[in-house]
């Protein structure tokens, strides 16, 4: 579009009057931010009473299944209405079997919280490195991880999820087909109505390092590049994305967001779906950590950085910031 046809120049267009007074400001903001925009991250732990800060990142907690519900209480309060729920398990095994289990620490925690917020939308984690000694995403198998035997897996997890009454089916392992899998056990299990959030453009990025203290999902040898996309490549998740729309993705995810948000840009423009950013601790740790060092204005930069989310294309936001921000929104 040739914007130079569609005005006259100055001095008859003055483009500062609209933004001459705070109302006039806020009245033609391309952009509102609101709470419903937000889905807020939950660490559980077994036990009670437990309510432990994550030292790489403020203001965050792992929490037992009590003080999660304290938590979701307070969310419904300032009108976030979902939330996206990571398990760590007492025990850990190669094969990550807590993930699916019947008693796991995410069964439990989704049963709880939709017995006591049924309207409260509860997103499930489907993956296994929280649940794995050797914390990686999937099987491991002479010193890689075998894409297909994690499915397996995965579809059990996913599964169990939907049995213990979560809104949403999110995988986070990158293997290739675990949509196509997990869409057709859902189905079969009488999960059709079950939505599924595919992290479908997910980076092997370092901004992920406060998560893997929060989760205690550090990958005890190598790295996970053979599975998360490479960081220079925005054309490969255009690919990723159509191949999980194809399996039966309801919503597709980039993740992060912040590095990311020309990517999120390209989903917007190529693909009618709705889509979620992931704005990840690394993002979260570092305004948090210069503001409370006086280098800037942390809730300005908070406001900011989920504004360019949003206007990047993002429908929703999974973020750390949900808290803080819905306050300032009210």
């Amino acid at each position: 579009m040739n914007f130079s046809t569609l005005q006259p120049a100055f001095p008859t267009t003055r483009l500062r009057r609209l933004r001459r007074t705070t109302a006039l400001r806020d009245m033609f903001r391309e952009t509102v931010l609101s709470p419903l925009d937000f889905i807020y991250p939950l660490f559980i732990v077994e036990g009670q009473n437990i309510k432990k800060e994550i030292s790489s990142m403020p203001s965050q907690y792992q929490m037992s299944i009590d003080n999660a519900l304290r938590e979701c209480e307070e969310l419904i309060e300032l009108g976030i209405n979902s939330v996206i729920l990571f398990g760590i398990p007492n025990e850990k095994d190669e094969t990550g079997s807590g993930a699916y289990s019947d008693d796991g620490i995410i069964q439990k925690a989704v049963n709880a919280i939709k017995s006591r917020f049924p309207d409260l939308i509860v997103i499930t984690d489907v993956c296994l490195c929280e649940y794995t000694s050797h914390g990686h995403c999937g099987v491991v198998e002479n010193g890689n991880v075998h894409n297909d035997k994690t499915l397996e897996l995965l579809v059990k997890e996913a599964v169990s999820h939907a049995q213990s009454g979560a809104d949403i089916i999110a995988p986070s392992d990158m293997m290739d087909g675990r949509i196509g899998a997990i869409r057709k056990a859902l189905d079969a299990g009488g999960f059709s109505d079950t939505p599924i959030m595919a992290y479908s453009a997910k980076y092997s990025s370092a901004f992920y390092g406060p998560f893997r203290e929060a989760a205690e999902s550090t990958p005890q040898f190598g790295d996970r590049k053979t599975y998360q996309m490479d960081f220079g490549n925005s054309d490969e998740a255009l690919r990723e994305i159509a191949l999980d729309i194809q399996e039966g993705a309801d919503i597709v995810m980039v993740k992060p967001a912040l590095s990311y948000l020309d990517v999120i840009r390209r989903v917007r423009d190529n693909f009618n779906m709705p889509i979620c950013a992931y704005n990840v601790s690394g993002e979260y740790s570092m305004v948090k950590a210069a503001a409370q060092n006086g280098w800037l204005d942390g809730e300005k930069v908070m406001m900011e950085i989920l504004t360019s989310i949003k206007r990047a294309g993002a429908d929703v936001i999974i973020t750390y910031f949900a808290k803080d921000a819905a306050k300032l929104l009210r």
